[in-house]
């Protein structure tokens, strides 16, 4: 009898905003290859605009820019409640401490200075991921007596194993990421099944009451609160 798989991981999103063709051919090749699902755009507005719309998991920001620069992508993309958490990596030609300075100063999480290693960038994108997706980096994450062991695909409660399919287990590991943080079911259709599948946000309802029902078995009260005219929360 064959082995029962888990379900593959959502490929992560890499939003990569770069003006010079060549580059950006060049970063959507090797992101590609090693999985991730890249959204390409080529000015400040057109990455301002994506952003919102994709809520990638990362993103790869050019400090120059046709008429919005990096340096005002990031500011304005760090402001924004529903881009603010995603972590941002400038690529930049302008190597000076001040610049450096600057640009992480305004909200980037790492910055790198071109010509760069396209083996150091995948490295550092990696890293971010681990920090801001740790689902997807395969981590094991606790909240309360909530145990996600998102290599093996096994939820615990209280030490105990509890079964999940896999759409409530990528609700569950989405939201024990960043525990109390309300998302929108616009936000959780996008995290869990996928901008480009079409479902209707009620479904998000369904599978957020088989989940409660699911983690709260056995007389265990794990608050999974329904956030009137918002959303949904952890904790």
């Amino acid at each position: 009898m064959a082995e029962a798989r888990a379900p593959a991981r959502p490929q992560p999103k890499v939003l990569v905003v770069e003006d010079a063709g060549a580059q950006l051919e060049v970063l959507v090749y090797n992101l590609q290859a090693e999985g991730f699902l890249v959204i390409p755009a080529t000015s400040g507005e057109e990455a301002l605009l994506l952003a919102q719309e994709e809520l990638p998991d990362l993103i790869l920001l050019d400090w120059m820019l046709p008429e919005v620069s990096g340096l005002e992508v990031c500011r304005r993309l760090k402001l924004a409640r529903a881009t603010k958490a995603i972590p941002i990596i400038m690529l930049s030609a302008r190597g000076e401490d001040a610049d450096r300075v600057r640009g992480l100063e305004t909200g980037a999480d790492d910055y790198m200075v071109k010509p760069y290693s396209v083996i150091e960038l995948l490295a550092r994108v990696r890293a971010q991921l681990r920090r801001s997706r740790p689902a997807q980096a395969g981590a094991v994450m606790e909240f309360g007596g909530i145990t996600v062991d998102a290599e093996a695909w096994r939820v615990y409660v209280e030490g105990r194993p509890v079964h999940l399919g896999p759409t409530e287990f990528r609700l569950l590991s989405t939201m024990i990421e960043r525990p109390g943080r309300v998302w929108s079911r616009e936000q959780l259709l996008d995290r869990v099944w996928g901008r480009n599948i079409h479902v209707d946000s009620r479904t998000v309802d369904v599978h957020v009451g088989r989940l409660r029902r699911a983690i709260n078995q056995r007389g265990s009260h794990y608050p999974l609160r329904t956030v009137r005219g918002a959303g949904y929360a952890l904790g």
